[in-house]
């Protein structure tokens, strides 16, 4: 789901038989090297969050002279101001890549996502692929490691890192433990040792003034205004919380709102809902007690457009245009209904 509400996916999870298990993360290291030749022209896709930053830094490290050249290309604009910050202050090098840049590269890898969860990424034929979010369908890659017991896939790299005896520099080392962070909120959430271990490991390597200036930038004076609009708009039916917000200029602030909504006393479900453009974009959390986000969305949603994530955080991305049929005519009252509707049953 990937901002950190969690990428979206369109079904149940199924098993992917396509990521073998290694004997060790020596062995996948070796296999993944040998997908690779020093004149390989290399793009990393990713759509960008703090976990999926950090991973394609890490992976763009461990790719260093083994290839010709190594970018990192964002699918879209990096508008949360975290995520910024975090760019900013590390001066990561992150590039926005378009479909015609595409022929700039002869091999493509993936990172904190997959095929499924964007259009775009469906569009590209991968040599590697990299995720710790369920898998939905059977994935084609000559090298798949999808892991979605690890709460973030910042963890997963960190590992390579290790096994490769690199150690991350200070500025790599800040970018992967925010992700950890990020990603299984300060290990409040779906986290396992591994994610531990290697938070454990980056500690002492990152730059905390850095790692705080990123933790405590998330709102612009102007974003105010949209916790106003959502409290006046909010319902709340038993333990859970639905606001629906008109028109937002991206989902980032969907997702702020609904971890902000997540901290009221008896609240254990929070769902809020906007229009960003042509999409209705649907933002869930929960408390993770005995719950399951990712499926209650995939279920509701997942005919729809893209829709899941794991079991306290989902989401799911809606063009308008496929509901025309559902709703007739489209506007906010119908769309906030819509929502409730599908999801007020189902918790």
């Amino acid at each position: 789901m990937k901002s950190h509400a969690g990428k979206k996916t369109n079904a149940a999870q199924v098993p992917n038989k396509s990521s073998p298990r290694w004997r060790s993360r020596t062995e996948a290291l070796e296999c993944l090297y040998d997908q690779f030749g020093y004149k390989d022209r290399v793009l990393i896709t990713i759509d960008p969050d703090p976990d999926a930053i950090a991973s394609a830094l890490a992976l763009k490290r461990l790719l260093w002279r083994k290839v010709q050249i190594t970018v990192i290309g964002c699918i879209r604009p990096i508008r949360r101001l975290n995520n910024q910050t975090l760019v900013r202050l590390l001066k990561l090098p992150m590039t926005f890549i378009e479909p015609r840049a595409l022929a700039d590269y002869n091999k493509f890898l993936l990172v904190d996502a997959q095929p499924q969860h964007n259009d775009f990424f469906t569009k590209i034929a991968y040599t590697a692929i990299f995720d710790h979010h369920p898998s939905v369908a059977p994935i084609a890659a000559p090298f798949v490691d999808v892991r979605p017991d690890y709460g973030a896939t910042a963890t997963i790299f960190t590992e390579y890192l290790r096994a490769a005896r690199i150690k991350p520099s200070q500025c790599l080392a800040t970018a992967l433990i925010y992700g950890i962070k990020t990603d299984t909120r300060s290990m409040e959430r779906h986290t396992l040792l591994e994610d531990v271990k290697a938070f454990h490991f980056l500690f002492s390597l990152a730059n905390h003034n850095v790692l705080r200036k990123i933790e405590i930038s998330d709102l612009a004076l102007k974003d105010l205004r949209y916790y106003t609009q959502a409290i006046a708009a909010k319902h709340v039916v038993r333990d859970r919380i639905f606001t629906f917000l008109k028109e937002v200029p991206s989902g980032d602030i969907l997702v702020i709102l609904a971890e902000f909504f997540l901290k009221v006393h008896d609240i254990s479900w929070s769902i809020v809902s906007g229009l960003v453009g042509h999409d209705l974009i649907v933002v869930v959390r929960n408390d993770g007690y005995r719950k399951d986000a990712g499926k209650l969305v995939s279920r509701a949603f997942g005919h729809l457009g893209s829709a899941g994530g794991h079991r306290a955080m989902a989401r799911a991305e809606i063009p308008l245009k496929n509901l025309r049929t559902i709703l007739g005519k489209i506007n906010a009252h119908a769309l906030e209904t819509f929502v409730r509707r599908r999801l007020s049953g189902s918790i």
